[in-house]
């Protein structure tokens, strides 16, 4: 059976890890592809864990080594998915990226599952974002002007879920592993 690839994407603050880490946790054998960030990990992250935390010098040096299946730049930093994540494959891997990393992995990986996480609205959005008390304003106000432009690009997606409900997108979210999964078998 090949792997499913699933890739979540959503505007930042839509709930998109909190779903990705609950799907694997109720996948025996699924796995969480852990990207690499330039950015400073937030208090309560772990290396390892949240992602992998390198220095742009690092960064630099896998980009060139072809390490990533994907990296870009997000809101002045450096994100990428590692290529091992995809090779060493046996069963469910979760993507946890933006949708630009989404559609390079489709490009290269045409049978990945794509899967947009919406917020109810944009000022739900907002108000979970100022909620999280990690942000400065010009950093929510970035990750608004993002969404905006994360959310105009629904139709290119496979499957859109509106997380207003973390119950009702975790349901939602299984019922396309489980269709998907079917169709991964068949190939």
């Amino acid at each position: 059976m090949k792997p499913l690839l699933l890739i979540l994407s959503a505007p930042s603050g839509t709930g998109k890890t909190t779903l990705a880490r609950r799907l694997v946790a109720a996948h025996p054998g699924a796995v969480f592809s852990v990207s690499y960030t330039t950015r400073p990990p937030r208090p309560h992250e772990k290396d390892g864990v949240d992602y992998r935390f390198v220095s742009a010098e690092q960064f630099q040096r896998m980009i060139d080594a072809g390490a990533f299946v994907e990296w870009a730049q997000v809101h002045g930093n450096h994100y990428g998915t590692p290529r091992s994540a995809i090779e060493q494959a046996k069963g469910l891997v979760v993507f946890d990226i933006d949708v630009q990393g989404g559609q390079n992995i489709k490009k290269q990986h045409p049978e990945a599952v794509r899967v947009l996480l919406l917020p109810p609205s944009l000022e739900e959005l907002e108000r979970r974002l100022r909620a999280r008390s990690t942000d400065d304003d010009a950093t929510v106000r970035r990750r608004l002007d993002a969404a905006q432009k994360e959310i105009a690009k629904a139709a290119d997606y496979e499957h859109r879920v509106v997380n207003d409900d973390l119950d009702r997108a975790y349901a939602e979210l299984e019922a396309i592993v489980r269709a998907s999964s079917g169709r991964a078998g068949s190939r």
